[in-house]
C-alpha cells in the first residue's frame, strides 16, 4: 500500500455534456471497451484511496447503475442541481460526512471525462502534494497550444499564485504554456473549510472549485503544481471529435504496450484494441483487425486481416483470417476462415478447422475436427477428428425450442446434409451426401436418407425445344428420327 494513500478521491461526473448531442450521458460513452468514467475510476483505484466518491447528476440513475456494476465499492453523491465544481465537491464531502467520514489527509479531485488519465500520474500528484507540503496542488500540463485554457501562474519559488482563464489573461500570461487540468490534490481539512467560504457572486452564479486556491493562499498556505508527463492525459471530452481523438490516443498507447511486449502489429493505424485485451509474445496482428472486450491471443497466433474478435480466446499457433468471432474459444493450432462467423458458445478443439462461410453457435467442436465450408453448426457437440461435409446444416430450432445435435468421433458426414435435432450419431458414422438425418445413427453405420434418383430421357427436347440446352444435348423428342427423307 502506498505511503501517499489519499483519504479520498472525488470524481466529478454530474454534467450533461450537451455538446455530445447524445441521449447517452457523456461519462457513459465508451472508448476502447470502457466508459469515460470507467477509465477514471480505474485510474483512481490504482492510488488505493480510503474512499472513492463519484458525483452524479444528469442521468444519475443510469450512471449510478453503471458504477455499481463497474466497481461496487464506489460511493455516489447526487448533485441535484449543477451549481459548479465547488458545489459538486462539497456534495461529495457531505456524502462522506453523512457516513461518519471526515477526510483527514489528501483529497484528490478528478474529472469524469478524462479517460487518458493514469494511476501513475495521480500517484505522482499525491506524492508531490505531500513532499512539498502544499495546501493545494494543481495537476498541470505543458501544451503546444494553450489557447482557451486557464494558465498556471507561478512565483519565483515555483508556487502557484493564480490560475488565469484565457479570456482574462494578459498578453504576457497568454505566452504561458502550462495549463490547469482541473485535477487537484487538497489538504482535506483545509478543503472543507475553504469550500464553506466559496461565494457564487460570479457571472455563472456557481461555486468554483478554483476559488479555493485563492482562499487558502490568503490564509497563508502554499499552492503548488505538478506537471503531467504527457499533456494528453489531462484532455477532457466534450464532443464526438474529442472522443474519437481520445480513442485514437488510447488505442496507440495499448498498441505500443503490446508491441514492446513482443507482438507484431503490421499496421497500427488500422488495428484496434480494447483495454481488457491480452496478447502473448510472438503474436501477429494483421491490418484491419479489431480486438474487442476480454480477448486473449496466445503465442504464435496470427489474426487478420479484416477480423473482429469479441471476448474470444485464440490458442497458440492458431490462425483466424477475415472472420468474426464473439464469445468463442479457439484452440491451439486451429484454422478459422476466411469469412467464418463464430458466435457465442463456440469451442473449437486443438488442430480443428472452421472454414470458409461457416457459422457456428453454442457448439463444442472436438480436437482435429473440421467443418471446412458452407455450413451452419448450432447447438451441437461434435467429437474428435470428425469431418463435416460441405453445405451441412444443423437444424436446431423447431419454432419454439432449440434442440441439440451430437455427432461422435471419427465420423464422415456427406455434403448437403441436414441434421434435424434432437439427433445423435455415434462414433465412426458415415452419412450419404444429400441426406436429411432425422433419426439416431448407431456407431459404425452408414446413414442414407434421400429419395431415389430418376432420369427422364428426352425431357429437355420435349419441354424446352429450341433452347440452348436442347441444342447442346443434340436430342430430339421420342419417336422422331434424326434424318428426314423425301423432303
Amino acid at each position: 500500500m502506498s505511503a501517499n494513500r489519499p483519504a479520498a478521491v472525488v470524481v466529478l461526473a454530474a454534467g450533461e455534456g450537451t455538446r455530445m448531442k447524445s441521449r447517452t450521458a457523456k461519462v457513459l460513452h465508451d472508448i476502447c471497451g470502457r466508459s469515460l468514467v470507467g477509465h477514471v475510476v480505474t485510474a483512481a483505484r490504482q492510488v488505493e484511496p480510503e474512499h472513492l466518491v463519484v458525483v452524479v447528476g444528469h442521468a444519475r440513475e443510469q450512471v449510478a447503475a453503471h458504477l455499481s456494476e463497474l466497481d461496487p465499492g464506489v460511493r455516489t453523491a447526487v448533485q441535484y442541481e449543477q451549481n459548479g465544481t465547488g458545489h459538486a465537491v462539497r456534495t461529495a464531502l457531505e456524502e462522506l460526512r453523512d457516513r461518519g467520514v471526515e477526510p483527514d489527509g489528501t483529497v484528490l479531485v478528478v474529472c469524469g471525462d478524462t479517460p487518458l488519465l493514469t494511476g501513475d500520474t495521480l500517484q505522482a500528484l499525491a506524492e508531490a502534494h505531500t513532499r512539498e507540503g502544499n495546501a493545494v496542488t494543481v495537476l498541470s500540463a505543458e501544451v503546444p497550444d494553450a489557447t482557451g485554457y486557464g494558465r498556471v501562474v507561478r512565483d519565483s519559488g515555483g508556487a502557484v499564485t493564480a490560475i488565469v482563464e484565457h479570456r482574462d489573461a494578459s498578453a504576457e500570461q497568454r505566452e504561458i504554456r502550462e495549463i490547469n487540468s482541473g485535477v487537484f490534490a487538497f489538504d482535506g481539512k483545509l478543503l472543507v473549510d475553504a469550500l464553506g467560504k466559496v461565494r457564487r457572486d460570479n457571472s455563472q452564479g456557481e461555486e468554483y472549485l478554483t476559488d479555493v486556491l485563492g482562499i487558502v493562499r490568503t490564509a497563508g498556505h502554499r499552492v503548488g503544481a505538478a506537471v503531467a508527463a504527457d499533456h494528453h492525459e489531462v484532455v477532457g471530452i466534450n464532443n464526438r471529435v474529442q472522443l474519437a481523438e481520445a480513442r485514437r490516443l488510447l488505442n496507440l498507447r495499448l498498441l505500443e504496450r503490446a508491441m514492446l511486449a513482443g507482438v507484431t502489429v503490421v499496421d497500427p493505424a488500422s488495428t484496434w484494441l480494447d483495454v481488457d485485451v491480452t496478447v502473448e509474445p510472438d503474436v501477429t496482428v494483421l491490418p484491419g483487425t479489431q480486438l474487442v472486450g476480454a480477448c486473449h491471443l496466445s503465442t504464435g497466433a496470427v489474426v487478420g486481416p479484416q477480423t473482429r474478435l469479441t471476448d474470444t480466446t485464440v490458442g497458440a499457433d492458431a490462425r483466424v483470417v477475415s472472420s468474426v468471432a464473439e464469445g468463442a474459444d479457439i484452440g491451439d493450432g486451429v484454422s478459422v476462415g476466411p469469412f467464418a462467423f463464430l458466435r457465442p458458445g463456440t469451442r473449437v478443439g486443438s488442430g480443428g478447422k472452421i472454414g470458409t462461410f461457416v457459422e457456428t453457435k453454442n457448439a463444442e467442436i472436438g480436437e482435429g475436427t473440421k467443418v471446412p465450408h458452407l455450413s451452419y453448426v448450432g447447438d451441437a457437440e461434435i467429437g474428435d477428428h470428425t469431418n463435416i461435409g460441405a453445405a451441412s446444416v444443423f437444424v436446431n430450432y423447431d419454432g419454439v425450442h432449440k434442440h441439440r445435435t451430437t455427432i461422435g468421433s471419427h465420423c464422415r458426414t456427406g455434403a448437403d446434409n441436414m441434421f434435424v435435432a434432437p439427433v445423435t450419431l455415434g462414433d465412426g458414422v458415415y452419412t450419404a451426401a444429400g441426406s436429411v438425418i432425422t433419426k439416431d445413427v448407431p456407431s459404425g453405420s452408414l446413414a442414407v436418407a434421400r429419395g431415389q434418383q430418376r432420369n427422364i430421357a428426352g425431357w429437355v427436347a420435349r419441354k424446352r425445344p429450341g433452347s440452348a440446352a436442347a441444342k447442346a444435348a443434340g436430342e430430339q423428342p421420342e419417336g422422331e428420327s434424326g434424318s428426314h427423307q423425301g423432303d
